[in-house]
Order: structure tokens, then sequence, then C-alpha cells
């Protein structure tokens, strides 16, 4: 359907809330000693002279970055790399520290984050595709979007990869996919994140382009990309749908084994004899953005502080060395193209939803 073909232009405690302070205005102090200037001087001092503004300080203290998920998936992967990345090029002087917070797909922080942390310039996080698809979906939606936030910039690209253990019968897509289709209720797939949402629309992709009723696939969610693998790997599972990248350490340990992945050719790296779902008939495609933002009212020097340093990141050879190590392709977008992008994925998005009967 439609849907399908634009997803290919696509491509997972309580806390403060700190504020920021306001810019002090530099003015000139008059002495006991000082003459008084004239008041036609003074009159004229006010109508051409414009205070001066100090420069911003920021970040003047720790930060952190949230990965909306448990341990081991994209995002904690993600929101690790930029910490060390940012850290070895010394592009930020403070601590900064990851946080791990799983539930919903990224739903629960959400929740919290477009509420509470709206001013928190010192609580920065990173999302791909979970955050539109969890705000238009039927089931288990959430009133909030990336709207609510600020967003900074996009920097990966990454593709759904459908995987089993190293010792299943599946040695490729089809086979898989002609048993499911014999028998939906057969297999169990399992996502790092809940149902609607990213993972359990890369498993579900290749079976509906196969002719199975979405509807039928036995998904179960997990909090997080790592929980889903060891899930998979303690026989909890049959089958595991996600992002590409954060299985290439299994696939090193020789531990899983790819079906396929949704990327229109051949990813390289230690997936480089994996095949496509389109080079084994099966006419699919997920492209995963990951992104960096913000808080929905955040200060204006922090975000250029922010544009600024992401982009000398993403130049520096320190974050190019970590893009091969993590098997990821950098799709840099600045802020406001990153914005634009965000409204058209959107729209994208929602057709694939209708056309998988899951839309609000």
């Amino acid at each position: 359907m439609e849907g399908f073909h634009l997803i290919k232009n696509v491509a997972a405690a309580s806390w403060k809330v700190t504020t920021i302070g306001v810019l002090a205005l530099s003015m000139a102090a008059c002495g006991n000693g000082a003459a008084k200037p004239t008041e036609g001087a003074v009159d004229k001092g006010k109508e051409t002279a414009a205070p001066v503004q100090a420069a911003s300080k920021y970040p003047e203290k720790a930060l952190s970055i949230i990965a909306p998920s448990g341990a081991g998936g994209g995002w904690d992967m993600t929101a690790r790399t930029i910490a060390k990345v940012l850290t070895e090029t010394k592009a930020m002087d403070k601590p900064i520290s990851v946080e791990n917070k799983p539930g919903g797909g990224g739903a629960v922080f959400m929740a919290e984050y477009a509420t509470k942390d709206v001013k928190d310039n010192y609580k920065l996080f990173v999302s791909s595709p979970p955050i539109l698809i969890n705000h238009l979906k039927k089931e288990g939606n959430t009133p909030y979007g990336y709207a609510d936030t600020t967003p900074l910039a996009q920097l990966t690209k990454d593709y759904g990869a459908i995987a089993v253990a190293a010792n299943s019968k599946y040695k490729d897509l089809k086979s898989l996919l002609t048993d499911m289709k014999n028998d939906p209720t057969k297999l169990t797939v399992a996502g790092g994140s809940a149902p609607g949402s990213m993972d359990h629309l890369v498993s579900i992709l290749p079976a509906f382009k196969y002719g199975i009723d979405p509807k039928k696939v036995k998904y179960v969610s997990y909090d997080g990309g790592g929980e889903a693998v060891t899930a998979l790997l303690g026989g909890n599972a049959d089958v595991l749908g996600t992002d590409a990248s954060s299985l290439d350490q299994y696939v090193k340990a020789g531990k899983i084994r790819i079906l396929a992945v949704a990327s229109p050719q051949r990813l390289g790296g230690n997936m480089k004899d994996i095949p496509t779902m389109k080079e084994q008939g099966v006419d699919a495609e997920f492209l995963i953005w990951r992104g960096f933002f913000g808080p929905k009212n955040m200060d204006a020097g922090a975000k250029k502080f922010w544009e600024d340093t992401i982009k000398k990141m993403v130049d520096s050879d320190v974050w190019k060395k970590e893009m091969t190590a993590n098997n990821w392709e950098t799709d840099y977008k600045k802020a406001d193209d990153f914005k634009a992008f965000l409204a058209q994925q959107e729209t994208q998005l929602k057709d694939m939803l209708t056309a998988l009967g899951m839309q609000k």
C-alpha cells in the first residue's frame, strides 16, 4: 500500500526541574562623583542605547541524556555514544550521565518530560520513529509527541531487521513467513517496544507484505531491545523484530542469525552477507532515524549551544569511528531541517498505520 512505499522515506524516579537563570543585562552605573548628564542627553541615550546582553554561560553544571528504554537497545546505545564522543572530544566540559527510563516504548518517559520538564535545559533525550508512532497509533497512544519537545538534530539512520536464535531452524525470511502464514499463532515474535510501536511495525511489515493478517501475528513487547534479545536467546520467543545495528554484537558473538534487513541495499560490516527483504521477494523497507531532543521551552542560549556542539560532534573523527563500530550511518539534519522532517514523517507514518488498521 501507499503507506509502505512512503515509509521508504522514513527510515525505541522523580526528576527535578532545573531552570536557567535569567541573563543579566549589562548596565552602566553612575558613581557619586560623576557629573550628572543633562536631561536632553539622558533622553537621547534612552532612545539610542540598547542594553548589552551577557553571553550565555550554558552549560553551567552536569546534565543527563535519557534513553527512554532499558539498556542494550538502539536508544541506549545512541545516548551512550553521544555522551562518550562529547566527553572524548572535550566538546562538553561538564559531566554527562546517561539514564534509562523504560516503559511503553518511550510513552511513559514522554508523559513526564512533556509536563514536568518543559524548561529543563539539562535533561536531553534520544528518540526515533516511536515518538511519532506512539502519538498516532490506536492502541495505547499518548497525547504527547515531537511538538512537545525542541528537536535539536537528526543523527543517524538504521534499518529494521528480522532475527532468530543461531540454533533456529529458519535460515531465510521466506521459510519463516511461510510457516507464519500457515499458522500465525505458531510463532512468538518479540520486540523492544509496545504493541503498535516501532519494533512491532518492523516485525509485522514483512508479514503484511507476504499476505499475513498483521493482527494475527503473536507479538510480545519488552522494555528495550536488550530484554527482547534475552527473550529470544532464552527460548521465550521464536523471532525478533528490531533495529539492525543493535544486533551487531550478537551477530559477532554467533548468538543470533539475522534473516533479513529492511534496507534498500545490503548493509556493510558484519552484516554485509545478510540479504535484504527485497532480495527475498518481500517488498518491505523500514528506515529508522535517530535524533536528539530538548524540552519544549528550551532556552535560546541552550538551543544554540547544542546546535553548534552537535554539528562539531558529527564532524569529529571520534564520532565517525563510533559510527563504524556500531554499524550506523550518520544522517545529520540540523534543528530546523529535522523539525520539518518530523512533520513529514508524521504524515507518512499515519498512512502506514492506516494501512495496517492501527491508526487512532
